[in-house]
């Protein structure tokens, strides 16, 4: 199997141009991205639990790879919440599928959201991790608009190695990650 253009991108290039910025002083130091988590919210499935069910298949498709529904931890009355009740999708995403999926996001599903103008900065958690809100999962290819009910956001949370923000943001920008021009 051919290694991933992202990940070859990240051996050959990000590591080197990383450990220069930065001043490391070994090649392990250099920070990488360890996985990439998709998570849905189905908050309309208190009500219709097949929902649950097609957000599973749409971030399937979307991951290339098996999600999972979560179930809530504690029953909420107001919300007609049960205990372990599926109100949302998750899928993690490590290895050469990870850097696949990154590669089609900068690529492929990011362009194609209306009025682009590049990601925000202010999804960095102060540990070095990075999460990206999107408004509407039609952005991505595999998901095939005529057979969509109901537009759903998810975020995608990039989970680094990272020790800062800044050393993520440099990371991240280096692999392709089209933020907005304003620096922080």
């Amino acid at each position: 199997m051919a290694v991933p253009r992202l990940k070859e991108r990240y051996i050959k290039e990000v590591v080197s141009n990383l450990k220069e910025k930065f001043q490391y002083k070994s090649v392990m130091q250099v920070p990488k991205i360890s996985k990439i988590v998709i998570n849905k919210g189905v908050g309309a499935a208190v009500a219709d639990k097949k929902l649950v069910d097609v957000a599973v298949e749409e971030i399937s498709q979307i991951a290339g790879q098996k999600a999972v529904a979560t179930i809530s931890k504690k029953a909420i009355s107001n919300f007609k919440l049960r205990e372990n009740m599926p109100i949302g999708v998750k899928v993690t995403l490590r290895g050469d599928r990870m850097y696949e999926f990154l590669d089609r996001l900068t690529t492929v599903a990011l362009p194609r959201v209306r009025d682009f103008k590049g990601i925000s900065e202010k999804g960095f958690d102060g540990r070095g991790n990075y999460t990206l809100g999107v408004k509407e999962q039609i952005i991505f290819p595999e998901i095939s608009i005529d057979k969509v009910n109901r537009i759903s956001g998810m975020d995608i949370t990039f989970v680094t190695t990272a020790a800062t923000d800044e050393e993520s943001y440099a990371l991240l920008s280096a692999m392709g990650m089209p933020f907005s021009n304003q620096k922080k």
